[in-house]
């Protein structure tokens, strides 16, 4: 059951991140705020907040995808993003 939302929730990242690519598409999806974005659109617009169990406070999941990327970005695991990050959310959210 994990695996199953953890699966959902790293998709629910890659579309937050495919939706982020076009709508920044004029900088080549750049954005140094692109948590904030991923956030409002996750709480906004997917079923995060069902698959989480809970809904998030919108700066505090910003935080954490922040963090995530700072970690995967040092650790340099072989997971791929959405599925790393996914799995920290569940550990953060239940």
């Amino acid at each position: 059951m994990a695996q199953d939302r953890a699966e959902q929730i790293a998709e629910l990242l890659h579309q937050a991140g495919e939706v982020h690519h076009v709508v920044f598409a004029d900088t080549d999806g750049e954005d140094d705020d692109w948590a904030t974005f991923y956030s409002d659109w996750l709480l906004a617009h997917s079923p995060l907040p069902k698959l989480l169990r809970r809904v998030p406070v919108r700066s505090h999941l910003t935080r954490d995808l922040v963090a995530c990327d700072e970690r995967y970005t040092a650790e340099n695991p072989s997971d791929a993003w959405p599925g790393w990050y996914a799995r920290k959310l569940i550990e953060n959210y239940g």
